[in-house]
């Protein structure tokens, strides 16, 4: 799913939005003089350049920024399943007019840089991930739903040059602040690293210092799903690299992700990708 919102003259916000179980392709023309922002919030994203002979991945919790004055840099997207991505453009016309004063330490609007291209990856922070994830999860009036947008869009832009992270983000009801959005994360990483034997809700809720419905709530709210059903996906995303790389059989990739029967496994990775395991591995191996 695609979905833009003209903020303004100049400044555009589109959501990317792939629930599926295959990667989703967008293309859009986007001329010189535009700044492109994009926020990885779930998954992983691809961008194509040069008729894809240059690539540049955008990872969950990233940030990529992009501005080449010279010359055209199109919008060619590969978005993989179960991922989500916010971009932003803006005209650097608009964005000098809104950063003029703080030209000085954002370093691409210096006098000495203004016509150089400019590449910045990095981490989204804890409240950006709270406005990310507040453009996908808001429940507003249609009609009041471009200026909830505008005030979000400014906000993320603020955010992202923020140099001092204020903390004092509390427009959502169940993140609260920056140090739950870090608690979720961290909640996220233990049933990653656990995958095979993940703690039962609540003891991750006292492991990461959060009560339940924080916790459910909030990784909701943050990761588009459920503890459990992030993990599943995980793990099938990741018994198919297992597969992928030819060095394990079905029964050992099952065991690896905790499954103990071989036939859960099956059932679980059928479920997920509408084949079996051996039959992944023939197709596969059809193609090599």
């Amino acid at each position: 799913m695609e979905e833009e919102i003209k903020i303004e003259d100049d400044f555009t916000l589109i959501r990317f939005q792939n629930d599926g179980s295959e990667p989703f392709f967008a293309q859009r023309e986007v001329g010189s003089g535009l700044i492109q922002f994009h926020f990885g919030l779930k998954g992983n994203a691809k961008f194509l350049f040069n008729q894809g002979n240059y690539t540049l991945e955008l990872k969950e919790e990233k940030s990529l920024l992009l501005y080449n004055p010279q010359k055209e840099l199109p919008l060619n997207l590969e978005l993989a399943q179960n991922s989500w991505v916010i971009s932003v453009i803006v005209s650097i016309k608009k964005f000098h007019a809104l950063f003029s004063a703080e030209a000085d330490y954002i370093t691409f609007l210096s006098p000495d840089n203004k016509d150089k291209k400019y590449y910045n990856e990095g981490n989204i922070s804890p409240s950006m991930a709270i406005v990310l994830s507040q453009l996908f999860h808001y429940n507003l009036h249609p009609s009041i739903k471009n200026l909830y947008y505008k005030g979000k869009g400014y906000e993320l832009l603020s955010l992202y040059f923020n140099r001092t992270e204020d903390p004092n983000a509390e427009q959502c009801p169940f993140l609260i602040d920056e140090d739950n959005v870090l608690k979720i994360r961290k909640a996220k990483e233990i049933v990653i690293a656990n995958m095979a034997e993940p703690p039962g809700l609540q003891e991750l809720a006292d492991q990461i210092g959060l009560n339940l419905k924080k916790l459910k709530m909030g990784f909701k709210q943050i990761y588009g799903d459920t503890v459990y059903g992030f993990l599943f996906d995980y793990k099938m995303d990741f018994a198919r690299k297992l597969l992928d790389s030819g060095s394990y059989n079905v029964n050992e990739v099952g065991l690896k992700i905790g499954y103990s029967t071989g036939s859960h496994f099956i059932a679980a990775f059928k479920k997920k990708f509408g084949t079996t395991p051996k039959k992944y591995l023939m197709s596969i191996n059809a193609n090599v």
